[in-house]
């Protein structure tokens, strides 16, 4: 969810001049996105958001790394172009992937810097992810689950 939500934010203060944390929020919650302020103010940490001034005089949020969230997403889509399945076994979660493509979805499970994720060692079809405990390893799989079925 978080992913998405960020990845929204980034196409929300590219489209529009967003100005406080408030409006995007209101703009979150009208694209679906049951979100806080305080979500809000979290997402902005997050994402190093920073305010610039618009050509009105007026300010606004945008991406201080424009190539993070480009990097990001190249990632998300090296997932699900290599992404097959997925199995679970206590705090590990084995991928399999399309034949010469675990190292590379592995590069971007790492790189997704997700939480839950302790470590991958990958072969040429599987990938074995470490969690730190059943409960990250579901985590994880739902993110997982969300990246690859993400039209």
């Amino acid at each position: 969810m978080k992913v998405d939500r960020h990845v929204k934010i980034a196409e929300l203060i590219g489209k529009y001049d967003i100005e406080t944390q408030e409006e995007l929020a209101d703009r979150l919650n009208a694209e679906g996105f049951q979100v806080t302020q305080a979500t809000v103010s979290r997402d902005i940490r997050d994402m190093k958001l920073m305010k610039v001034p618009t050509q009105e005089g007026r300010q606004k949020y945008s991406m201080m790394h424009v190539t993070t969230m480009e990097l990001t997403e190249k990632y998300m889509r090296v997932l699900k172009d290599g992404y097959l399945s997925m199995d679970i076994a206590q705090n590990l979660i084995v991928v399999k992937t399309v034949s010469g493509m675990a190292m590379a979805v592995a590069a971007a499970i790492d790189e997704m810097k997700w939480k839950e994720v302790v470590g991958c060692i990958a072969g040429d079809n599987t990938i074995m992810i470490v969690t730190r405990d059943m409960d990250n390893a579901l985590e994880l799989m739902e993110k997982i689950r969300r990246v690859v079925e993400k039209n």
